[in-house]
């Protein structure tokens, strides 16, 4: 038992108990419930209530299992509550197909759709560099953005197993499941997950050091409403996506087209750099007519090799909140 005796009474763990037991977890916890709900602020909301939840039942957790096995039973219980009453957070490329010409016809911003959000990698933490690198691993957008089209026990399923390497057992014992029925719903998932979209491609992402430079030239050039030196930096076949638009753009000329008519225009644009989902990402803000700059939205940009394959504009302030509230030192 984990409670404090006092005079013979049984008492609530102490903080400093159930901090040191639990309080590790809590970056891993919170990239799990991101990959189940697609949204990071949900994803906090959750894990704030997972651990009330452990709060209140820690005096009787008895050690049948870890901590932090109890702990994913928690979240992932709450997670699929949770997605009773919610629908997939998509991107424009899984709604509808794309456009290759910057000319055509945008369509109006769709803020009724609950999209995917990008997630700071700083909020995942850890300073393991292999745990670093699993945790990028999961929460790719690519692959945030598959997971979308499976069911949510699916969903489940599939990270628990596949992402965080838990034993089939394991995973019936949180679900309260069989473990015939875990892995009939892992190969349902698996097959799904390979129909959805591709996720290889992350794995031709260059070293850090590229990276760097590839964002820093970047930043420039959309700063300075560069349309060339931007054109240098993108793969033939790159995309443009920018929710809440449901509008995207495929190719290099449609992309640079639009960029050039409709995006850039010097000194509207403040870049900060940052990382997004295990990837190098911005955060913009825009300039109003009274010469400030407001905060506008975050870029994430998927890299194959030394050129940018695919630029997501998440076009929603709301977000921005979620990283400058980062210390400095992390953004």
């Amino acid at each position: 038992m984990h409670s404090v005796a006092l005079s013979g009474e049984a008492l609530m763990p102490s903080d400093a108990q159930f901090t040191a037991e639990t309080e590790q977890f809590r970056p891993e916890l919170l990239a799990h419930c991101y990959r189940m709900l697609g949204s990071i602020h949900d994803a906090e909301d959750l894990v704030q209530e997972t651990y009330l939840r452990a709060w209140r039942a820690y005096d009787g957790f008895e050690g049948r299992s870890s901590v932090r096995r109890w702990l994913y039973t928690i979240a992932t219980r709450a997670c699929l509550t949770a997605l009773e009453t919610r629908t997939r957070r998509p991107l424009p490329s899984g709604l509808g197909a794309p456009m290759d010409d910057h000319q055509a016809a945008i369509a109006p911003r769709e803020p009724s759709v609950a999209w995917l959000q990008p997630a700071p990698d700083a909020l995942f933490g850890g300073d393991d560099p292999a745990a670093v690198v699993a945790r990028r691993a999961g929460v790719r957008l690519a692959f945030i953005a598959a997971l979308q089209f499976l069911s949510a026990r699916q969903r489940a399923v599939l990270t628990l197993r596949d992402v965080l390497a838990f034993r089939t057992a394991e995973v019936a014992e949180i679900l309260d499941t069989t473990t015939a029925a875990v892995d009939s719903a892992l190969r349902r998932a698996r097959s799904r997950l390979t129909e959805a979209g591709p996720v290889e491609d992350d794995l031709s992402a260059p070293e850090e050091r590229t990276q760097r430079a590839l964002l820093d030239t970047y930043v420039d050039a959309f700063t300075r409403a560069d349309a060339d030196a931007l054109v240098n930096l993108l793969r033939l076949d790159v995309e443009l996506e920018m929710p809440p638009t449901p509008t995207w753009f495929t190719g290099r000329r449609a992309v640079a087209g639009f960029l050039a008519d409709r995006v850039l225009r010097p000194g509207l644009w403040h870049m900060v750099p940052t990382r997004a989902n295990g990837q190098p990402a911005l955060v913009a803000y825009k300039r109003t007519v009274n010469d400030r700059y407001e905060a506008y939205g975050i870029q994430v940009l998927t890299l194959i090799g030394n050129r940018i394959s695919r630029i997501t504009a998440f076009n929603d302030p709301a977000l921005v909140d979620t990283f400058d509230r980062l210390p400095a030192r992390t953004r």
